[in-house]
């Protein structure tokens, strides 16, 4: 079978999904000159990420992994020493580690603070003049993920513009490598700004959590095991930054987006015979924050249904976008359909490496969704939207959302 060349722009992302589901539960795939087996079949994917045989430590189990580090654009997301790249035992450290910054209690506690920033956020774009587009993705999706991870963080104002300027930057797959390792070097220079300032001044933030923990590397954590390398320490920050960012900017995105262009299933949550997580639930599954997710890798040979063999040290795309479209779970799969029973998606992933941060996201996702509609009853989208894919092949969402607030004219 032909390499499939994953398209960087992102620019038509269902007939590559299409294709994704056409050629099986899984096929070879071409990611900016990385070859790699791409997994689009939502069982499939499950049973892989769950998988002891698939390790995302590509400095253990990739031996490509030298060349890329070296000439490939989106060599950040395979060479930073996180949980996002840990495997077994240093996984399961560094998770936890991480793990008490979002538990259920300090994600309620933030509940109340999410609808103050979302509530000044909508008072800010109340002040628009009717008839006057504004763009959601710039004035709502963006600002909101920022706000809560900056106070998550403990993140200076002065350092959040330039935190989006390189998480962007990390997602854009249309830079060249040059390009890319600029935005690397400065990124990292701007997480060793946020950790001298809190080497300075500690306060109850998760960054200061990490120091202390890093501090203590050489005594004994609870079970035993090491803290925090220094490394750990600025990649796990970098890890939090991104992830904790661009997938709730695309989340709120696309169910603004899913709403107003099936004005049907927005009068179901009107009347409501639907819920606003409903409208969450079905978004994620829809429209995955995260299109393609860099990169895992086979421990040993796994033999796939059909007789496709991943041999050891080959490399394992998450295909999420495609997953959750998949005709083997959902029939209509590219349908927004709130009343469907069935919502079940892989957009936070799976098994050990689930994402830590899903009811944070959910959380903003349900309360920014729920405001605006109820703040701005007549919003439509303008007249001229172009809702234009964003320049990746990693991010899924528009790169604007222009609305009219009170409605067309």
């Amino acid at each position: 079978m032909d390499r499939l060349v994953l398209d960087p722009t992102g620019r038509d992302r269902d007939a590559e999904t299409a294709e994704l589901h056409a050629r099986g539960p899984a096929t070879p795939v071409d990611i900016l000159g990385v070859k790699a087996w791409a997994v689009a079949d939502p069982d499939l994917l499950e049973d892989l990420l769950k998988d002891p045989r698939v390790s995302k430590d590509g400095h253990q189990h990739w031996p490509d992994l030298p060349e890329a580090a070296a000439t490939w654009p989106l060599a950040l997301w395979v060479t930073v020493r996180s949980m996002f790249t840990a495997h077994g035992a240093d996984h399961r450290r560094l998770r936890r580690l991480v793990g008490t910054a979002f538990t259920a209690r300090r994600i309620n506690a933030l509940t109340g603070r999410v609808e103050e920033l979302t509530d000044a956020l909508l008072d800010g774009l109340a002040a628009t003049p009717p008839g006057t587009p504004v763009d959601l993705r710039e004035r709502l999706a963006y600002p909101l993920p920022i706000q809560v991870i900056a106070q998550l963080l403990g993140l200076p104002d002065a350092l959040i513009d330039r935190f989006r300027a390189h998480v962007d930057g990390a997602f854009d797959t249309t830079l060249t490598p040059e390009e890319s390792e600029a935005n690397a070097v400065s990124f990292y220079g701007m997480i060793n700004e946020l950790i001298a300032a809190k080497r300075r001044e500690p306060g109850d933030d998760l960054t200061s959590a990490l120091i202390a923990a890093c501090e203590n590397e050489a005594g004994a954590a609870e079970g035993g095991d090491a803290g925090l390398s220094e490394q750990e320490l600025i990649d796990t920050l970098l890890l939090v930054v991104s992830a904790g960012y661009e997938t709730t900017v695309n989340l709120i995105d696309n169910g603004i987006a899913n709403l107003l262009t099936h004005p049907e299933q927005l009068a179901l949550v009107r009347e409501g015979e639907v819920g606003w997580d409903d409208v969450v639930e079905e978004t994620l599954r829809r429209d995955a924050p995260v299109a393609h997710l860099p990169l895992r890798y086979a421990v040993e040979d796994i033999e796939l249904p059909g007789g496709v063999t991943v041999r050891r040290g080959e490399a394992i795309l998450a295909a999420y976008a495609a997953a959750g479209r998949h005709p083997s779970r959902h029939a209509d799969g590219a349908v927004f359909d709130l009343t469907r029973a069935d919502k079940d998606h892989l957009a936070f992933g799976h098994g050990v490496h689930f994402c830590l941060g899903a009811p944070l996201g959910r959380l903003e996702g349900r309360t920014a969704l729920s405001r605006l509609f109820d703040r701005f009853p007549d919003l439509v989208l303008a007249p001229d939207a172009d809702l234009r894919p964003v320049e990746s092949l990693i991010s899924n969402g528009h790169r604007t959302l222009p609305v009219l607030l009170h409605g067309a004219a």
